[in-house]
């Protein structure tokens, strides 16, 4: 799976370094002990190239031996480049307490998914069962057969997720109390204003957002402790969902729905900051920061590698597969556009990260950035059949409340189920930070 706004703002500084509103660290045996660093400004650029690998679990072989498992085809390559630029600025409201506010813009994002087999795009699970058609589907060019293994390109979408609203404090400040490490503390609402991201067939081109529209709360830790030349960090957070917008497509319909919010992630970064020079003197820095992130995406909805086949496969206005019924309980179907986020399975992300960075005199330091990330194999379209209320043997029985409207049993069926394999992403940014 791949969370397509993904996640900005530490890939390229050691995030526990810095406390506004503790002591300047550049001028701290100057003479002037309590001058205090009032605010951290930063601008990051990265570029991002995210691929992984469709499996499409296939069930009915009679010669395959069933204690092997539920047998999978490959079946598409998924590919996904993206542009961001991140304005971040920290202001030290008090001392060793700071506010922060980030907008990561989305310059340009752009997606497609590619056949395996280009002379065989009829045997495609995705076309065999009607998700898409066998001429493929451009939205830059809706009505023309799509070229060589191209099965499905997307809008190019750009603009603003959220706003990011950040109050942090250092517990301990190594600059106040050498003997001691320092530690931060900080709670960050993520606050959705950007259009909504949805996906018209009808319309291709006419929603171009990349807002999930869903408000969300992080709590986070860090330690950090400089040791001569080697300066070592690590930090913990937690985000959760709050509330989705009354627009956004994380709607819950009732009845048997579960697991309809997106997913919560918890995370651990570590790094170890080597020193090559440290001049200081004329201030001058350079060091080299070897790293690593390891992230728990937890069961939820989420925008997947496959969520605007799913919205086309699913409106309400065709008659295709994915189409769903509003209410089970009433008698015939209620059509319900399938909204293309769909349940996903637990998985991590684990990353390795490089950095350069370098420090010009007291206030401007710069930085370029390489992270390497995996993700492990999971399932991405993973919604329960509903919930058994009336305890008779875990079975959901059709025409109750006990249906989830959300079930699409042409890819949530245990042996139809989609999984997101090989995953793997390019992350190259660079960074200024400017102090004052």
């Amino acid at each position: 799976m791949l969370v397509v706004l993904g996640l900005c703002g530490d890939a390229l500084a050691n995030p526990a370094s810095i406390v506004p509103g503790g002591r300047d660290p550049e001028l701290t045996d100057s003479g002037d002990p309590e001058k205090r660093l009032h605010v951290v400004t930063d601008i990051e650029y990265e570029y991002e190239l995210d691929s992984s690998t469709l499996v499409r679990e296939r069930i009915g072989n009679p010669s395959r031996d069933p204690l092997l498992g539920v047998p999978t085809v490959r079946d598409l390559e998924f590919k996904q480049f993206r542009h961001t630029l991140t304005p971040t600025v920290h202001i030290g409201v008090f001392q060793d307490t700071f506010v922060s506010v980030a907008l990561p813009i989305v310059i340009n994002q752009a997606r497609e998914l590619n056949v395996i087999d280009a002379a065989n795009r009829a045997g495609s699970s995705t076309v065999a069962d009607g998700l898409l058609p066998e001429m493929g589907f451009d939205a830059r060019d809706p009505s023309t057969r799509t070229p060589g293994d191209l099965l499905f390109r997307g809008p190019n979408r750009h603009g603003l997720d959220q706003v990011h609203l950040g109050l942090g404090a250092a517990l301990m400040n190594q600059l106040e109390d050498d003997t001691k490490p320092t530690w931060k503390l900080g709670a960050e609402v993520r606050l959705a204003v950007g259009t909504i991201m949805k996906f018209d067939p009808m319309r291709p081109e006419a929603n171009k957002g990349v807002s999930r529209g869903v408000q969300e709360l992080e709590l986070w830790t860090s330690f950090d402790r400089k040791l001569g030349w080697a300066e070592p960090w690590i930090k913990l957070w937690w985000r959760v969902p709050l509330t989705a917008k009354s627009d956004s497509l994380f709607d819950d319909p009732g009845f048997g729905a579960t697991n309809t919010q997106s997913s919560q992630l918890a995370g651990v970064e570590s790094g170890l900051e080597l020193y090559a020079l440290d001049n200081k003197a004329d201030q001058t820095r350079i060091s080299l920061d070897i790293g690593n992130k390891v992230i728990a995406h937890f069961e939820g909805r989420e925008y997947t590698e496959m969520w605007e086949v799913f919205a086309f496969a699913g409106d309400s206005r065709g008659t295709g597969p994915l189409v769903l019924d509003a209410d089970p309980v009433r008698a015939g179907d209620q059509p319900l556009s399938h909204p293309g986020i769909s349940n996903i399975e637990n998985y991590l992300e684990l990353t390795g990260r490089f950095a350069l960075r370098a420090q010009i005199g007291p206030h401007v330091r710069f930085a370029v950035s390489t992270d390497l990330i995996w993700r492990t194999d999971h399932a991405i379209s993973f919604a329960d059949a509903g919930v058994d209320r009336d305890d008779d043997g875990d079975l959901v029985n059709p025409g109750t409340d006990e249906v989830n409207p959300l079930h699409a049993p042409t890819i949530d069926l245990v042996g139809h189920r989609y999984r997101s394999v090989d995953g793997f992403d390019l992350v190259l940014g660079v960074n200024g930070q400017v102090l004052f």
